[in-house]
């Protein structure tokens, strides 16, 4: 389901099934995800108590994002957040875009394993602290119950909510209570309005009408803040946000032009707000001051999405995740249906990325483009002005027109990303139908254009960066291993799986004579240093092997360089001298984890070997040598820890699992057994150090 439609688009009978929920606990709002068909997106399609301007940062969460509804889904369990202070502490993005007071409550959707999506509830700081049972109970089985129908749907390939289940209502219809209820309201010398969930005014009493200088038929159907441009200030939005989240009644004090001052109230229920309006009789301290005419959706941007946006972007890293980012959480609130990312290289302009165009390649074709052509693009990135074009004929009367609509869009908003005082690219902003850019909404947006910059500016640099040293990395490990008469042979290198840094794992293979050394080893540290470093390390254990001397030796003389080389990190290595016609191996070990054995037989066994201290700690250090038998068709694997170090299990179980792996393939090709050895394992498949295997096995 599509991101970024409002409550109309949503399927009907999945908002009834969410009305339900909330109805059974009595909960004020709550929202409902499918997950996505590539299983990584949580996608929402039902909401239910507050306006969709409140969930727009939300509308996409990724499986991987630390908010409550992703976590349910992950850990496949309830999570419940018991008020704003609990929230600022596990989930400070959400505290810091909503700073309200209320509970929320986030559940999976699943059924026999499969995950169909998850819901969040919230309420009001008046519930209790912690999930009544029957209210947990009541959740689980409403959750439980709408997986087994969507399930069923999925396996029927039959529509999940057929219109079919909708409730008609006459809604024309006017009854004689209500008719006597809107007479009393008239009559009252106080003003009275009724705000929907979304802030659009319903119902304005006469009095309310004449203390706002607007006659009711202008204020129904408006935003008040859109309705009166005298209380379009953040305040006044706080204030409704406060009022809808905690469910707790507030109020402001605002100045009517010229001289007149206004007390609002504001008395929120689940279906909206009553919005009381009297005379104020005195001057507050703090009051909403006139202010531009600005789109509810932009004003609401002010407030939230910055907030949020500069929260992810602190997390983001690399130049793809910025864009991915800004994507998810700009375009939903500004309404675009369209973002371009585009940088300066070396005179000419690329596109760092893209979002909403079906053809890339419209977007793809100005790469080269060099920086003094005419098009919008260049032009923004190389003044630093940015530009809006409400129309295709705004634009085209700007620029020539074969360079002025280039992706089909109807309006377009030009950002530089000037961070530095210097600028780093523009980012591209394009609409589907023609957009009218008020002075506020231009700067909010020029305002964005400044947050996206500094984390643009920080992941390019940080990418480059990635780039210089996994280079130098690659530069420092061998190509491929050499064929030696007698020897199979397999290695594999993965990266650390989370954040950019490279490791200072390295392995080598080298023909001695007729036999063989093997050598594989781990320096301290995750940056260009235990790189460089590890390089080092390598070539000396490759010229100490090429000059005879034996494992043991080989060992104390690179121990004797690391230390003469006077650095602050250390190294582990085993040192394998193979003799393949006597049929044994001679193994020196400095603090590296011992080796796996897989037996002609099938049996797998650790090596258990006497071994030295690290590289690079102790220059007097040794390094005793085992000699062990190495038949025909076994297999010797070597590796680091990253192979066994994994996040969530024990080193011993980690062990364990992988001694059975190796004892399963031990007939496969090492190519294969290797690739099977370094799969993804746990339940994220992720690992928390970069990782090295190296597999030996005789043949005759």
């Amino acid at each position: 389901m599509p991101s970024g439609q409002g409550d109309e688009g949503f399927p009907p009978l999945l908002s009834l099934a969410l009305t339900g929920i909330l109805d059974d606990v009595r909960a004020q709002s709550g929202g409902l995800y499918l997950l996505s068909s590539s299983g990584q997106i949580l996608e929402m399609v039902a909401k239910e108590g507050l306006p969709r301007d409140f969930s727009a940062p939300w509308e996409r969460i990724p499986l991987s994002s630390p908010v409550p509804v992703a976590v349910a889904v992950r850990e496949q369990q309830l999570v419940w957040v018991s008020g704003e202070e609990e929230m600022a502490r596990r989930y400070p993005r959400i505290a810091l875009v909503l700073p309200y007071p209320y509970c929320l409550a986030a559940l999976p959707i699943a059924v026999a394993g499969t995950i169909y999506g998850a819901v969040y509830l919230t309420w009001p700081m008046s519930h209790a602290r912690e999930l009544a049972p029957a209210e947990r109970e009541k959740l689980v089985a409403a959750c439980d119950l709408l997986a087994l129908n969507l399930q069923r749907a999925a396996e029927q390939g039959s529509p999940i909510l057929p219109e079919a289940f909708l409730p008609e209502t006459d809604t024309a219809a006017v009854s004689a209570p209500q008719v006597e209820a809107i007479r009393t309201l008239a009559r009252l010398p106080d003003g009275i309005c009724s705000l929907d969930v979304h802030g659009r005014i319903t119902y304005a009493n006469p009095a309310a009408a004449d203390l706002l200088g607007t006659p009711a038929s202008g204020l129904v159907g408006q935003h008040l803040w859109g309705a009166l441009p005298w209380v379009d200030d953040p305040l006044f939005e706080d204030r409704y946000r406060a009022a809808m989240l905690s469910q707790r009644e507030t109020s402001l004090t605002a100045l009517r032009p010229p001289r007149t001052w206004l007390a609002f109230r504001l008395y929120p229920g689940r279906g909206g707000i009553t919005l009381r309006i009297t005379p104020a009789t005195r001057e507050p301290v703090r009051t909403v001051a006139a202010a531009d005419s600005a789109a509810p959706s932009v004003r609401l941007v002010t407030i939230s999405h910055i907030l949020s946006l500069a929260s992810a972007l602190t997390e983001a890293v690399g130049v793809e995740e910025v864009i991915e980012l800004v994507a998810d959480e700009i375009m939903p609130a500004v309404g675009s249906s369209a973002l371009a990312m585009l940088a300066a290289e070396n005179g000419r302009l690329r596109v760092l990325g893209q979002r909403g165009y079906q053809d890339r390649h419209l977007v793809d074709r100005f790469n080269g483009t060099p920086l003094t052509a005419r098009i919008p693009g260049t032009q923004t990135l190389a003044t630093g002005i940015p530009s809006f074009f409400a129309s295709r004929a705004e634009l085209e009367r700007a620029y020539p027109a074969r360079h002025a609509t280039p992706d089909g869009m109807s309006a377009w908003a030009y950002l530089p990303l000037i961070a530095s005082g210097r600028p780093v690219g523009t980012c591209v902003l394009g609409y589907a139908e023609e957009h009218r850019f008020s002075p506020h909404e231009r700067a909010v947006l020029t305002s964005l254009g400044g947050l996206i910059a500094q984390a643009l500016e920080r992941a390019m640099l940080y990418d480059a960066k990635h780039r210089l040293a996994h280079g130098l990395q690659a530069a420092l490990l061998p190509c491929s291993l050499p064929a030696l008469d007698g020897l199979e042979a397999a290695s594999r290198y993965l990266p650390i799986t989370q954040g950019m840094d490279i490791g200072g794992d390295f392995f080598d293979l080298v023909p001695t004579d007729g036999k063989a050394a093997a050598v594989i080893g781990d320096v301290q540290g995750h940056d260009v240093t235990a790189a460089g470093l590890m390089g080092q390390v390598r070539t000396a254990v490759r010229a100490y092997t090429a000059v005879g001397q034996p494992p043991g030796k080989v060992l104390e003389s690179t121990n004797r360089l690391l230390i003469e080389l006077e650095g602050d990190l250390l190294a582990s290595c085993i040192y394998v001298h193979l003799e393949l016609e006597e049929q044994r191996a001679h193994i020196a070990r400095a603090g590296h984890p011992p080796p796996l054995l897989r037996e002609p037989d099938g049996r797998v066994r650790l090596l258990e070997l006497a071994g030295g201290p690290l590289l690079g700690v102790d220059p007097a250090g040794t390094y005793p040598v085992t000699t062990i038998p190495l038949y025909p068709g076994s297999v010797l694997a070597l590796y680091t820890d990253g192979l066994v170090e994994l996040p969530g299990i024990d080193v011993d179980t980690a062990l364990a699992a992988l001694a059975e792996r190796l004892s399963r393939g031990g007939g496969d090709s090492l190519e294969t057994l290797a690739r099977d050895l370094t799969g993804p394992v746990g339940s994220t498949g992720e690992r928390a150090d970069d990782t090295t295997l190296l597999l030996l096995r005789p043949l005759y």
